[in-house]
């Protein structure tokens, strides 16, 4: 997609947009990947054992 993006030859800067269109969501979508997600994740881990440690304190 690089050489895409930068518009080299006829007709390049035609397609340039749609270049630079998919290179932003491939980026994006490889740090929701293994960025934001697992870090979501560890926090509703961490909330659920939370919510049980608060359960169990209030039964007994």
């Amino acid at each position: 997609m690089v050489p895409l993006a930068l518009g080299l030859g006829e007709g390049g800067e035609q397609s340039a947009p749609m270049a630079h269109a998919v290179i932003g969501g491939v980026i994006t979508s490889t740090l929701l990947t293994l960025v934001v997600v697992p870090v979501i994740f560890t926090y509703l881990d961490d909330l659920k054992n939370f919510m049980l440690r608060q359960t169990r304190r209030f039964m007994s």
